[in-house]
């Protein structure tokens, strides 16, 4: 049975996105017949054992600690986790690395695989550098920005084969000098086992939360600002001059949500916008139930333009209406008018209208949700995006002169 270590910046039972995709490919992979096991940075912060077991799945932790200026401690940090995966690799003994961004990760991987003999498949999720930006951690052309570029161009030279989660970023590395056969593609997906059937409303929820008769816009997810939930909520007052009873619930939280909801108390609209705040993941559904539009107004950036997100993805799969900006990574996703409503990001007015225009044409409805239900189901559904890998590893081991992959498909 063939092994692949993951090497991850963080895991379950810590919950978000990048560990949602983790389960995800763990999962699938487990159920094709590889072993896998996930191995964690320092950046992993949550308490717990140094072997430990979450949802099923095996993830090891790495300790010390990484102290010095920026640059050195990133530094000690990398080789801290290459000294993990060498250790650990002498009693679980892996067939290849699967490293998973950020580049802190992929660099671990190369020099724990250059001493373990073992090939490194690299998997890139967003370029960090252009989320530091979009999540105000960081500005374009600075220091960091570039040696951050400079680490992951190096990482990507490194790798046997290189992962990208949507085409913008593949597009982006062969823009760099990348060989397009290198780099392969495994979307964002849904496990629609686990995911796939839609909850009916609660009216006791719908209740508690504050809301009335009326359609229902929605958001859920993090409260970035990259997100654009300002504009949403700055096109709620607009909304409701064509749909007088649409209300907005924004389920989640992040660093803006201070000041939404101080944007939020200042809206004409006020009273038709509701917060829930975080809810646990294994409650999600019954929330998506109450929402007949999912918006996701993403601000225009580097970061939006060349990365897929997964939340217009879980929503088609709960047979909700997705109307979302027109970004690169949304396009991606989506196609206008018939799995979905694209609009001019930055613009509020526009994203009323779009809003307004999808609520006043009930009579599609049906069909547009079942054409998302669709979409996902033959294109993003992780029981068949995992094979995608299967070719990957070969090359991988390939590339190394190691043994072929066996079929387990």
């Amino acid at each position: 049975m063939t092994r692949v270590l993951h090497v991850l910046d963080h895991s379950l039972p810590l919950h978000s996105g990048y560990t949602f995709r983790t389960r995800a490919i763990l999962t699938a992979q487990a159920a094709i017949g590889l072993e896998v096991r996930g191995i964690t940075g320092q950046r992993h912060l949550a308490e717990g054992p140094d072997c430990e077991q979450a949802e099923g799945l095996t993830f090891h932790r790495t300790r010390g600690s990484a102290s010095g200026p920026p640059g050195l401690r990133e530094w000690r940090e990398i080789n801290l986790l290459a000294d993990a995966i060498v250790a650990l690799a002498e009693d679980w003994r892996p067939d290849l690395l699967h490293a998973h961004s950020p580049a802190l990760c992929g660099m671990a991987a190369l020099l724990a695989g250059q001493r373990l003999g073992l090939p490194v498949v690299y998997e890139i999720r967003a370029f960090w550098e252009d989320a530091a930006v979009s999540n105000g951690t960081g500005s374009e052309g600075s220091i960091k920005y570039r040696l951050t570029r400079a680490l992951e161009n190096h990482v990507v030279k490194g790798a046997e084969q290189v992962v990208t989660i949507c085409q913008g970023l593949k597009d982006d590395l062969v823009r760099r000098g990348v060989p397009p056969a290198k780099i392969s593609l495994s979307p964002n997906g849904v496990d629609l086992a686990m995911f796939g059937a839609a909850a009916q409303p609660e009216p006791e929820l719908a209740s508690q939360l504050g809301l009335s008769d009326g359609p229902v816009i929605g958001f859920i997810g993090s409260f970035y600002d990259y997100e654009g939930l300002d504009d949403l909520i700055a096109a709620m007052p607009l909304l409701r001059q064509r749909e007088p009873a649409a209300q907005l619930l924004l389920v989640g939280g992040g660093p803006m949500e201070e000041a939404l909801h101080r944007q939020a108390s200042a809206s004409p609209a006020a009273a038709a916008i509701h917060f829930a705040g975080r809810v646990p993941h294994s409650e999600v559904e019954r929330y998506y139930a109450l929402i007949d539009v999912l918006a996701f107004p993403r601000k225009h950036s580097r970061l939006t333009d060349l990365v897929t997100p997964l939340k217009p993805l879980e929503a088609m799969a709960q047979g909700r209406l997705v109307a979302a900006s027109d970004v690169g990574g949304h396009r991606e996703l989506i196609t206008d008018g018939v799995t979905g409503t694209l609009f001019t990001p930055d613009d509020p007015a526009a994203c009323a209208a779009a809003l307004a225009d999808l609520l006043g044409n009930r009579q599609d409805w049906d069909n547009r949700r079942a054409a998302g239900r669709v979409h996902v189901a033959t294109r993003h559904d992780w029981a068949a995006n995992i094979l995608r890998y299967q070719d990957v590893y070969q090359a991988a081991l390939t590339a190394s002169e190691f043994y072929r992959i066996p079929d387990v498909a």
